[in-house]
């Protein structure tokens, strides 16, 4: 008999196991953190000093702390009792991040979380045929470097005809930035302003895209020192008959 659930890893109560409350108090515990989850932030690389009991974050690749440099990136550390306790996430887990006011959803495929795909039907055929309208957002954080690639990417298959940007908070070390993927760097847009509130919805015509791609930001006048852009994908996608 396995000693934890499959999909928490909740401990359970073994047969004739002493001191019990201890593995229920365990699992409780568990639950509190991870049902309807809500993290305080996915990018805060310093081990905090004083959180709050039964605070979460999503560690990042790099965490620096006694703790949190011991955990692999996109863990999931809860602060209770005194104590940082570890939770590796399963493929599909959503979670709140605060400090961003958005879920998102752990991709175990590539190791990371990012914003799930809001998509919408269309037009659907008795066959299983399908078109969607698709929008992907994401929200690149703490700049950095000649060029930032987004976790998200524009889905294998799909139609893009524009990727929206939104400048969050003022970036540094460059004068302006492109939008656009690798190989053309300014596809959806060039110039952009690093101000907060700056924005532009990079239109295209309809264009196929038959890999996963991810957009790519590129720094003009100097590499990029900080700062932070919310992109959107805006896209159709094609659903083949069922079989």
């Amino acid at each position: 008999m396995s000693e934890t659930t499959p999909n928490l890893s909740l401990p359970l109560v073994m047969p004739a196991q002493a001191q019990k409350h201890v593995t229920v108090n365990e699992a409780l515990l568990r639950l509190d953190a991870l049902t309807q989850a809500c993290v305080e932030s996915r990018t805060l690389t310093v081990q905090p000093g004083a959180p709050g009991e039964g605070d979460v974050w999503i560690v990042p690749a790099g965490a620096s702390g006694d703790d949190w440099a011991a955990m692999a990136a996109g863990t999931l550390a809860i602060w209770r009792d005194g104590f940082w306790t570890a939770i590796v996430p399963a493929d599909g887990w959503r979670v709140h991040v605060r400090d961003e006011a958005r879920s998102v959803a752990f991709d175990a495929g590539r190791n990371a979380w990012i914003a799930a795909a809001a998509n919408t039907v269309l037009t659907a055929g008795e066959g299983g045929a399908a078109t969607e309208a698709v929008l992907i957002e994401d929200i690149l954080t703490g700049l950095s470097g000649a060029s930032v690639a987004s976790s998200v990417v524009i889905p294998a298959r799909s139609i893009v005809f524009a990727v929206s940007v939104t400048t969050r908070s003022a970036i540094t070390g460059a004068a302006s930035f492109d939008c656009g993927i690798s190989g053309e760097a300014s596809k959806f847009g060039g110039s952009l302003g690093v101000s907060p509130g700056a924005s532009n919805i990079g239109v295209i015509g309809p264009t196929a895209f038959y890999a996963d791609t991810p957009v790519e930001l590129t720094a003009n006048g100097g590499d990029f020192t900080g700062g932070s852009v919310a992109i959107a994908i805006h896209a159709w996608r094609p659903v083949a008959p069922a079989v």
